[in-house]
């Protein structure tokens, strides 16, 4: 498996553009996306638990209830959410990309992001999908993933290459996300696509099993949105054997997933609102997987962790605080806590307590732009990462005005 170029476009049969249609007011930015597959395509798809959730997600799952799809649709700027022709704008989507690209409107994925609760006309749409579409091209990604942001400052894309049924196969993926990241089943907006040939099933079944390790272990700002999604195509023109069971091409493709939706993270949670560091918690030692995976996230998400990392303060009871709270049942006296980043590795607590360390040599490594906050619970043989960043002034000032 290796890293590649081309994003969501990566992949064999698939076409992607971004353009300005007029939702935003800054028309520096491009605020409608779309990504076609040339044959229709296995669709998988998992999404928010927030009870409140944008029209967009109603209409998807609708859409891919047969396992098919062929098209995404994606605007930014309006999240369509909690408005009375919310469904109607969103069928109005999915209709404009039927007619446009012949595309039947049953067979797209609609999506959309921004401030909730503002009313949102179909015009803008309307008016720019000549050109949206006139732009679709295999090296599309990049204005895709453009199209999609809103409080993001660097667009997201990954994709690899791997080996599948003896065939070379592709996959990859755009993402957006900056704010209200806390997911509970889904995350943020995510597209990936692949030349795989996988049924529905079982990509339906791969996605799931990932975002329990990967996406649902990010947390910006403790917020879970209303319009999160991760959706896959699976388009089958790498020309494999169609992966229908369990075995060595579906661990092959589970793999490949993994490593774009876990640089996906990364990005995400490196790039989150205000942010100016990317943080991992490792937990290692952990008795049952649950508990390394609610330590971890337990200390990501702790704000006055993540005030301490911004101020390159190794305040280590933070960590043992967080873990204290956290509800996993552990041995305090057995936790031993590191900082560590390029600048090298620091331990600062052992066995539950405070260690004697150099605090100028603690501030140079937290300095850095990717901490890693090393957790060893001592009491048994399982690991887990969260990832999230830390907590800034910007924050405050992006949030305090956002909708205005």
């Amino acid at each position: 498996m290796k890293l590649i170029n081309g994003g969501v476009t990566a992949a064999q049969g698939y076409k992607a553009s971004g353009v300005h249609c007029g939702i935003r007011k800054n028309t520096s930015k491009n605020d409608l996306s779309l990504i076609v597959s040339d044959v229709p395509a296995s669709a998988a798809a998992v999404y928010t638990t927030n009870l409140v959730k944008g029209a967009p997600l109603t209409v998807t799952k609708a859409h891919i209830a047969d396992g098919k799809a062929q098209a995404v649709i994606c605007n930014s700027g309006n999240a369509n959410t909690c408005n009375a022709d919310g469904i109607e704008i969103a069928e109005g989507m999915a209709a404009l990309v039927e007619e446009k690209t012949g595309v039947a409107a049953n067979d797209v994925v609609v999506a959309s992001t921004g401030v909730i609760g503002q009313p949102l006309s179909l015009d803008p749409i309307k008016n720019g999908m000549d050109e949206l579409v006139s732009k679709l091209s295999a090296d599309g990604s990049h204005e895709a993933a453009l199209g999609i942001m809103t409080t993001d400052t660097i667009p997201k894309e990954v994709a690899v290459e791997f080996t599948c049924g003896g065939r070379t196969c592709r996959i990859g993926g755009i993402a957006k996300g900056s704010g209200m990241i806390h997911p509970n089943m889904a995350t943020m907006l995510v597209f990936i696509t692949t030349d795989c040939a996988i049924a529905p099933d079982m990509l339906q079944k791969a996605l799931s099993g990932d975002i329990q390790n990967t996406f649902n272990m990010i947390s910006i700002d403790g917020d879970t949105s209303t319009n999160d999604m991760v959706t896959v195509l699976a388009n089958g023109m790498a020309g494999n054997t169609e992966i229908t069971a369990e075995g060595e091409d579906f661990t092959a493709f589970m793999q490949a997933l993994n490593t774009v939706t876990v640089g996906l993270c990364r990005m995400i949670a490196g790039d989150g609102e205000g942010a100016t560091k990317l943080l991992e918690c490792k937990v290692s030692g952990a008795k049952t997987l649950e508990i390394a995976k609610t330590v971890a996230k337990s200390v990501i998400c702790s704000s006055l962790l993540k005030a301490a990392m911004f101020g390159a303060d190794a305040n280590w009871g933070r960590v043992l605080c967080a873990i204290g709270y956290s509800g996993a049942p552990v041995d305090v006296t057995k936790i031993d806590v590191s900082f560590k980043s390029d600048k090298g590795e620091i331990l600062v607590c052992k066995d539950g307590a405070g260690v004697a360390f150099s605090e100028e040599k603690a501030k140079e490594i937290l300095f850095e732009k990717e901490i890693e906050i090393l957790v060893a619970l001592n009491d048994g043989e399982f690991a887990s990462s969260a990832w999230g960043c830390d907590l800034t002034y910007d924050y405050v000032k992006i949030n305090g005005d956002y909708r205005t």
